[in-house]
């Protein structure tokens, strides 16, 4: 918040005419205009409109009193920091009142976008950012999305609210407990190990989100233990779920649950930690991220959950779809939110799957099919990519990278482009052990070396498929699951690469030369 305030301090003490707050945290916006008008001793307004304009904080001094509009306060309130300026509840007759407002000072307007459709309205604002331009008079527009007119772009700044680092996380778990203590009797079970990993917890979510779920898991156990850390967890997966763009995913899996491609595991092997602060003091910088290109159904998804299961990282989902928005302007502003969330999350696994629907729109003629959204979503995307300084690891598929736009798969964005092929005989005997010792059988009963050779050309989940559908058999005709069952099931399935051999060839051709093997077993076994 430190950062913020001051650049909010800067704005105000440059009278900058208007500064827009985009955020659903009011009351956090709130507060930090109260803290930057005390700091720079000015008066702070607010308006909304139920309640009109009125001065918040102190006690309104003599100067500010005479700098009142005809009329004054509303003098059917008895509270003076509380009333109301005279018939100020309306938009535009507010804004009237502001131009005749002299004192330097700074006014928070609520919600006023809802009425920016007024031309009066617009006209006004525009009138008065023009006039508080000459002097320390600011307007403060704050709302979770607000639309600024062509008219009123000249006037305006933005500030964005920050998410809470480790240490403002911490502050609010205390600040939490000693509110909740005031009418609780609570138990204090969790050591400063634990504190920390609840304030780790929480990282990603904003000031009002983390604040209400430490208390509803001090209310829920009557204590702060070890079971409250936990309980934050699960709010932060909610808070994302809700967010409808990020997804936080429970990882089990890691490299070792994965047949095959021990050139992609050794590569991530040696990355390991990489984001520590030991390996910054080394000379190292955190790896951005690797493409995982294939022929579908060779664990290319399963590649990039087990990456965040192997670094021990969280693994959040970004959801392709829902990041579009029918609202010229909203799609990139969504697609910054999540690059927020994401280093506030930080270390973090970012996985988007099927890159190329995300940006298969950006050529040169997006333009006349979207309006050029799939552009500004491209280019917001690099600029991240190669500018971003947390560590975020971003793990993307990809089924069509002929779709992907060339500046994407160039180096400086992602750190390889891995290609995933049809299993060969080894990593095939890799995959039936792995699935049948998943499904409760000794693979060392089976002989994998003829399964492995039957299912040539089989990928790893048509593999997966048919260890499910001997088992099914198995269980149908009351026989123990054996090889010839195996063996049956796999000459009852035609592979992706017959029905699409075409396809699979020329992914093959474009990967030779462009694309490091995940795996580094010659192909054709």
């Amino acid at each position: 918040m430190t950062d913020a305030l001051e650049r909010l301090k800067i704005l105000i003490n440059s009278s900058t005419p208007i500064v827009v707050m985009e955020t659903v945290e009011e009351v956090r916006a709130v507060r930090m205009v109260r803290l930057a008008c005390s700091a720079l001793q000015l008066a702070t307004f607010e308006w909304s409109i139920a309640g009109g304009l009125t001065r918040s904080g102190l006690s309104s001094s003599p100067a500010v009193e005479t700098a009142m509009p005809p009329g004054g306060y509303n003098s059917a309130s008895s509270n003076q920091d509380t009333q109301a300026v005279y018939n100020s509840r309306e938009p535009a007759q507010m804004l009237s009142n502001l131009e005749a407002i002299s004192v330097e000072a700074a006014f928070i307007l609520k919600d006023l976008h809802r009425h920016m459709e007024d031309p009066v309205v617009v006209r006004r604002l525009r009138d008065v950012g023009q006039k508080f331009a000459a002097n320390r008079r600011t307007v403060i527009l704050t709302a979770p999305k607000i639309e600024i007119p062509p008219e009123l772009r000249s006037l305006v700044d933005f500030l964005e609210l920050p998410l809470p680092d480790r240490k403002r996380l911490r502050q609010i778990i205390d600040e939490s407990l000693v509110k909740i203590s005031r009418t609780l009797t609570l138990q204090r079970r969790l050591d400063a190990a634990g504190m920390d990993a609840m304030a780790e917890n929480l990282r990603g979510l904003t000031e009002e989100e983390a604040e209400r779920a430490v208390s509803q898991a001090l209310v829920t156990r009557y204590a702060l233990c070890p079971e409250t850390v936990t309980d934050v967890l699960e709010a932060k997966k909610d808070a994302l779920r809700r967010s409808e763009m990020l997804e936080f995913v429970d990882v089990t899996e890691n490299m070792a649950g994965i047949g095959g491609l021990d050139n992609l595991k050794r590569w991530l092997g040696q990355r390991r930690g990489s984001w520590e602060d030991s390996a910054r003091q080394f000379g190292l910088e955190p790896p951005k991220g690797v493409i995982i290109l294939g022929v579908q159904g060779c664990g290319k998804s399963l590649c990039a959950r087990a990456v965040a299961g192997e670094w021990k990282l969280p693994l959040v989902k970004f959801d392709t779809a829902a990041i579009f928005d029918k609202y010229i302007g909203e799609t990139e502003k969504r697609i910054q939110k999540v690059f927020r969330v994401a280093e506030g999350l930080a270390p973090c696994v970012l996985w988007i799957d099927e890159l190329e629907k995300v940006f298969a729109g950006s050529g040169p003629d997006s333009a006349s099919v979207d309006a050029g959204v799939s552009s500004r979503l491209l280019a917001a995307f690099l600029s991240w990519m190669q500018d971003r300084k947390a560590a975020v690891f971003v793990a993307a598929t990809c089924n069509n990278v002929t779709a992907l736009p060339p500046e994407l798969i160039r180096k400086g964005r992602f750190d390889e482009l891995f290609f995933v092929d049809l299993p060969e005989q080894e990593e095939r005997k890799q995959i039936f052990a792995i699935q049948l010792a998943k499904r409760k059988r000794n693979p060392a009963e089976f002989d994998l070396e003829s399964a492995a050779a039957a299912a040539r050309g089989f990928s790893g989940a048509e593999i997966d498929a048919v260890v499910q559908t001997a088992l099914y058999s198995a269980f149908s005709s009351k026989h123990p699951l054996s090889t010839q069952t195996l063996l049956d099931a796999v000459a009852q399935t035609v592979p992706l690469s017959t029905t699409r051999a075409e396809e699979v060839q020329t992914l093959r051709r474009w990967a030779r030369e462009r694309a490091v093997p995940a795996s580094s077993v010659k192909a054709g076994s």
